[in-house]
Formats: structure tokens, sequence, C-alpha cells
């Protein structure tokens, strides 16, 4: 959806129009039918609330919505007004209209709130349907631009800055929403390499010849299964002081995940093609970054494998050398995504030597069972990056709960044959695959390991999202970036 920003006044026949309403004040230059139609449907300018009504101006019927973005000064105020531009979307996207005015004249909203509504917006309109041929048309998008009339000064520039961090989780629920035998690491290379051309990203790829020679054999030993070549991208974005110590973000990208011998139950399986979800994140939040030219250094590392059963497949009971010359007894081969993180943290901290590394990953079922899918997992060797991403989770709307890490846990973990396994006992199994990936992380390196498990895909629609890929993790990471790397 395209947003466009209009001066001068409204012609007073132009439909449909829409209004952002504080809770429990209707503007006082409402059309008096409308105020009504309100007050019976009990709308109130709740957060997320909408209510639509008709009016006979000069012989025209116009058509008004208005989106209640609730109390003004709440905590939650930009949540609130995401939700407000969120709910005119929801209502107009499939309504046969094409173009909604939001009309902002007398607004007391600032140019940053003015964003955060179209941000909500924005995203709210996000859908996928490449593959879906036979929609019938009342089902079919058709709200193609919302015009913003009476906008604060700044409002442009704000949102400039907010159409950036909308365009990567778009690009992340792209990623995340293609099925398997169209996105795998190849193609998922070719799509980042097409997307952030142009943006300053330098992007280089290591393929199988050259991780093997690195010593990568956690991560080859997951993709041997596959015909799918393996590959490590590498996105570095150069915004901050030159020669300046980079941040990384490590991002799982098991492209599909049978599990490998151990094989999954086949129901639900299909759901393993966003098994790729934390390097979606990294993907997306590199080009979020990139486009808004933020001021700092920053460096996204995907590995990206396919994890299937073949006859050349990694078995139970062996034992694969990483590429730190750790040796891990592969227990099961459907925990094979800290196999992947394990060589591409390595291969990171000996390239970069970042300040920090954040790792993204929908690593464990466990973490669903723990937190629904309510929170991302949060997993880290310093409390001050743990606090930092814990508030860039709560004011992004990407939140974290934070979980506990140990010497009783880590143990759990050690192999009688080789350096550690790479699963424990049932119990505290996201806690174990964080202990599994910290003995990869250099010592007096911070760390965060973040199991978005239950964040990547929706089963219902959410306050800025329908059915489906969610986007999570750009957010944070964006948000991350904005409060303690760009100063």
């Amino acid at each position: 959806m395209q947003i466009e920003f209009v001066a001068g006044p409204l012609a007073a026949d132009i439909s449909p129009v829409a209004r952002i309403v504080d809770q429990a004040a209707l503007p006082a230059d409402l059309d008096p039918v409308l105020v009504e139609s309100a007050r019976a449907a009990r709308f109130t300018g709740k957060a997320g609330q909408s209510h639509e009504g008709f009016l006979n101006r000069g012989g025209a019927i116009v058509r008004v919505a208005l989106a209640g973005a609730g109390e003004p000064g709440a905590k939650d105020r930009p949540a609130a007004l995401e939700r407000a531009g969120a709910a005119l979307t929801a209502k107009f996207l499939t309504s046969g209209e094409t173009t909604l005015t939001l009309d902002l004249t007398g607004t007391k909203l600032s140019a940053a709130d003015v964003a955060s509504v179209l941000l909500g917006a924005r995203l709210r309109a996000w859908r996928y349907d490449i593959y879906r041929t036979k929609l019938a048309d009342d089902h079919k998008p058709s709200l193609k631009t919302l015009r913003v009339a009476g906008a604060p000064d700044g409002s442009e520039a704000a949102w400039a800055v907010e159409a950036a961090l909308a365009e990567g989780v778009e690009f992340t629920r792209e990623l995340v929403t293609e099925p398997a035998n169209v996105l795998y690491p190849a193609t998922f290379v070719a799509r980042a390499k097409e997307r952030l051309a142009g943006t300053g990203v330098n992007v280089r790829v290591l393929g199988r010849d050259e991780m093997a020679a690195l010593g990568m054999g956690a991560l080859l030993g997951v993709a041997q299964g596959s015909v799918r070549e393996p590959q490590l991208l590498v996105m570095e974005w150069n915004g901050g002081p030159a020669g300046g110590k980079p941040t990384a973000f490590v991002g799982k990208g098991v492209t599909f995940d049978t599990g490998g011998i151990s094989l999954k139950p086949p129901a639900g399986m299909e759901d393993m093609k966003w098994d790729m979800g934390g390097a979606g994140a990294v993907a997306g939040a590199m080009l979020a970054l990139a486009k808004r030219k933020a001021k700092a250094n920053i460096v996204g590392i995907c590995g990206l494998v396919e994890n299937m059963p073949d006859g050349n497949a990694q078995r139970p009971g062996d034992v694969v050398t990483t590429m730190s010359g750790q040796t891990v007894e592969v227990i099961n081969t459907d925990a094979e995504g800290r196999l992947v993180l394990c060589d591409a943290i390595t291969w990171t901290q000996k390239e970069f030597s970042p300040s920090a590394v954040i790792d993204l990953a929908t690593l464990t079922g466990a973490m669903i069972i723990a937190l629904g899918h309510e929170f991302g997992g949060l997993f880290a060797n310093d409390d001050d990056l743990a606090a930092k991403l814990l508030a860039a989770g709560e004011a992004s709307g990407d939140k974290l709960w934070r979980q506990p890490m140990g010497p009783a846990y880590d143990k759990l973990i050690d192999s009688p044959i080789a350096d550690m396994k790479n699963v424990g006992p049932r119990e505290g199994g996201s806690i174990t695959a964080a202990q599994f990936i910290q003995r990869y992380v250099e010592k007096g390196t911070p760390w965060a390991h973040l199991d978005i498990a239950g964040m990547v895909w929706a089963s219902k629609p959410g306050q800025t999202w329908d059915k489906g890929a969610t986007g999570y993790g750009v957010r944070v990471l964006d948000r991350f970036v904005r409060d303690h790397l760009e100063g």
C-alpha cells in the first residue's frame, strides 16, 4: 500500500475519509449523525476500535470511518496509534475502495504519532497472494493508496524512517511465507542480493567448498542430506564510525526442516518452511537499517541449509567437528539449528571481532510450550545487553522474556564420547539449546540468543498482521540499534 501526503483542504464530497479518535473524546467537529451512530455502536475510541458511517454532504454520500487511538499520554501510545492505523486498513483492505483519505486536520498528533499510525496501516495491509489464482473479487485486496491530509510539519520525514522499517518487515514476511520449493539457500541469497542492491550493504556468500575449508563440520553435517547447496550469507552495513567494531546479527536459516533421519511427524510438517525465520528477520533488519541509513556498523550473517532425510544424511550418533575445533555427538538430527548457528557464530567472531553477537532462531518447540505465542525467549551472558533487548522488545512490540542459564543446565549436554551432545534431556530443552550455543561464544563477547519459534508465524490475525508470517524480529533489532547504537 502506498502512502501519499496531500496539501490543502479536502473537497466536501471526498470519500472514504478516516479520522483518528482519542478515547472518550469524539472530535467536536464531527457530524452529529456520525456522533450518534458511534455512540449507538458503543464506539469510545479504545485502541484498535473502529466505526463506520455514511453522511450526506451537499447531496453526496460520504463514507467516514473512525479509528480509536486510546488515551493520549498512555505508556503504550505508539502501539495504540499503530492499532488505529491497522484497524482502518483491516476495514478497507477488501472493501472495493482503492483509496482512503486520512484526515488529520486540526489533530493534536505529533509527526511521530502520525508515523506510528501509518506504520500500523501499512503493516496490516501486507498480503502475499501470488499463488492464489481463484480468489473471489470481494476477497481480493482493493486498497492501494492511503492519502494523508492535514498532517503536522515533519510527518513526511518521520514516516520516511518508519517506511524503511515497514519495508524490512515486509521482506521478512515474504521470505517466511514462500514455500520451500521456491525458497531454499540459493534463492534466499538471490532475493537478498536483489533487495539489498543499491542500498550500500556489501553482500558476499560462502559456499560449501569454502565452508568445508574452514572446518564448518556442524553446519555442513546438517546440509549433507539435501541436494540444495548450503550457503553462508554475509551482509555488511557500515553506517557508523569508520573502523568501529560492528554488532553482529546471526540468523538460523533452515529453509525446510524435516528433522532429517530423526524425522518429524507428518502432521504439521508443512510449517517447517518457516524454520528460516531467524535468518529472515536478520535479512529484513539489514534492509530496514540500510534504507533508513542507520548510523551504526552492523553485520548480518545467515546460515542457510535444508535438513532432509537422504542416503547421505547425517545419522544419530555421528560425531562432527565444528569450526571452533569442538566436537559434537549428534543425538538428534532434528536439533539442527544449533549446529548451524555454532559454526556461523564462530566464523562471525573470527571474521569481524564484533562488539556483541545477537542470534535469532526458531530453535525449539519447548519455547512455544513455555511462552506460547506472546513472547520470544531471551538468553544472554550479559545483563546489560539483555536489559537493552528487553527494553527494545517492549518499545517495538516484538516482546521478549528472559530465561535462565547456568552450569547446572550446561552439564546436561556433556557427552561421554565428544565435547558435547546436541541435545539434553526433555526438560529445559530451550535452555540446554542456549547453553549449547553459548559454548561457541568467545570469552568477553556480549551475546544474546533469541528463540523466536513461537513468534514468526500466526494462526490468526494480530494487531498489525494478518494470519501467516508476522515479520517478528525485525522491529526489535531496529529498535535496539536506534536506542543503543546510533547515539
